[in-house]
């Protein structure tokens, strides 16, 4: 079975580097297996007649680049050095990987990069604090402005390998070739647009190490939740499968709710039913047929209909209204202690009061799904929450004050767990930029809930499948297009 992938951030790469030389590998052969990777890299992108301009820096990344360029160079390719600052000022691993380079080496000013059939931007690493500014600014610039193509080494120079920001200017490459695992600034925007297609490369830090030093935090794919995925047999009837409450909205508010109705039924939930408030019962009654429908008078009838114990998973906020209305359904659902997953209005009606839901959700399994925006109003009065630059963070703090797994969407959907797990999305796709993508999403997961998969992994599951399936339709894409897709991922993720 494929293990999750893990993803490091730097200060976690750098104790699994040191743990790893304190275990017996020396740091110069670490920089000589990185150096090699780089080599090889570069030797796919460009034919043996084609030339090579390096930009090494002054720390290690810098020490990668000279090694890659003595392989190159008995390799046979006509290779370039251009170093950023003085060479008798390199130090350690650095220093001895140059030392080894038998060629020239010009001033990162002098580099040849017009001339180049492939650069290698060995200038910056992971270590990266600050923005980019006087001449390592004006060599990603030219560098960029070359036209060629650039091979990265590790991670774009100019990237901050925690967050993807770009510090003040990064190097906008074709390819990343990175060590061991895969950084945040791999999969998070704007660092994965800038990083290309990137290669990871073992050089002898084994996951036990990598797993020790960080193991909270992966890529997004079906290797950390496909075993979660229910599996129906021969004796399972639609009881067993769980049954999805979805709160409606008022006559004129009903199609959100019956996104996520259809989304949550085509998942696997065995009965689904819509519960709607009095003036909306015949329109939604027009458009359902498998799904069941129930009157719902505001909280009352919330609490109400939840006496029924086999309304194990629901799904509050789409189009229900931001109003105090909203906020004591919530109270109700909690109290019930169902599997919930909160969207939309059911987060925007806690504007100011998200400290009516501070571990409100330790005891009835929840999933928030806010975009930037809602996420923003909900924690506006929390700057400890809001203030990390890492979409990460953000992510992992306003789990552990809630004490739900919260969904935190975009392009680069981040799922966090109140005990520091997260998991970051990448096959998501622009085409999901359509009203009520997101109302499916809810459903997604409180189907998967429904079924007894836990919220971390209905959140991590329901996210990736919604994308793959939108992925595969592609243009023209709408929000009803989304749950009949769905079938045709499970089918290919059940296999």
């Amino acid at each position: 079975m494929t293990r999750p992938e893990l993803v490091l951030t730097a200060s976690e790469m750098k104790q699994a580097d040191l743990e790893a030389i304190a275990g017996g590998i020396p740091g110069i052969e670490l920089m000589r297996r990185a150096g090699c990777a780089v080599a090889a890299s570069a030797e796919k992108l460009v034919s043996q007649e084609g030339r090579i301009v390096i930009a090494a820096g002054p720390g290690q990344n810098g020490g990668d680049g000279f090694v890659a360029a003595s392989l190159l160079a008995e390799r046979g390719y006509r290779v370039s050095v251009g170093l950023l600052g003085a060479l008798n000022r390199l130090t350690g691993d650095a220093a001895e990987a140059a030392r080894d380079w038998k060629g020239g080496v010009s001033t990162i000013e002098d580099a040849p990069f017009q001339e180049a059939d492939l650069i290698v931007d060995a200038l910056f690493g992971t270590g990266l604090s600050r923005d980019l500014d006087g001449a390592a600014r004006h060599v990603v610039d030219r560098m960029n402005g070359s036209g060629k193509p650039i091979l990265a080494v590790d991670l774009p120079s100019g990237i901050d390998g925690d967050t993807g920001e770009v510090c003040g200017i990064a190097v906008k490459a074709a390819h990343t070739v990175t060590f061991a695992a895969r950084k945040p600034c791999h999969l998070l925007m704007p660092g994965r647009a800038f990083s290309g297609a990137v290669d990871v490369v073992d050089i002898g830090i084994g996951r036990e190490i990598l797993a020790a030093k960080g193991g909270s935090l992966f890529a997004n794919s079906p290797a950390l939740w496909r075993h979660a995925l229910p599996k129906p047999g021969l004796s399972s009837h639609k009881y067993e499968r769980g049954h999805t409450l979805v709160a409606s909205g008022g006559a004129t508010r009903t199609g959100a709710a019956r996104l996520a109705a259809r989304a949550a039924l085509r998942i696997g939930s065995g009965l689904v039913t819509v519960a709607s408030p009095p003036e909306a019962i015949g329109v939604n009654a027009a458009h359902l047929t498998a799904i069941m429908l129930k009157g719902c008078d505001g909280p009352e009838g919330l609490h109400t209909i939840l006496q029924d114990t086999r309304f194990n998973a629901l799904v509050l906020g789409p189009a229900l209204g931001v109003h105090a209305g909203t906020r004591a359904m919530v109270a109700v659902a909690v109290h019930a202690r169902r599997n919930l997953v909160l969207d939309a209005d059911a987060l925007t009606s806690f504007e100011g009061l998200v400290s009516e839901l501070h571990g409100a959700f330790r005891h009835a399994p929840t999933v928030l799904t806010p975009h930037a925006g809602e996420f923003n109003r909900l924690f506006k009065n929390h700057p400890d929450i809001l203030d990390p630059t890492s979409k990460i963070e953000k992510a992992r703090r306003a789990a552990a004050y809630s004490g739900a797994i919260v969904l935190l969407k975009g392009p680069d959907t981040v799922i966090a767990a109140p005990d520091g797990r997260a998991a970051i999305n990448e096959n998501g796709t622009p085409y999901l930029a359509t009203a009520g993508s997101g109302d499916t999403l809810c459903g997604l997961i409180a189907g998967l809930m429904a079924q007894g998969v836990p919220a971390f992994e209905a959140a991590c599951a329901g996210a990736w499948i919604h994308a793959e399936a939108a992925a595969g339709f592609g243009p023209g894409l709408i929000a009803e297009d989304l749950a009949e897709l769905v079938p045709g991922v499970l089918r290919d993720l059940l296999k």
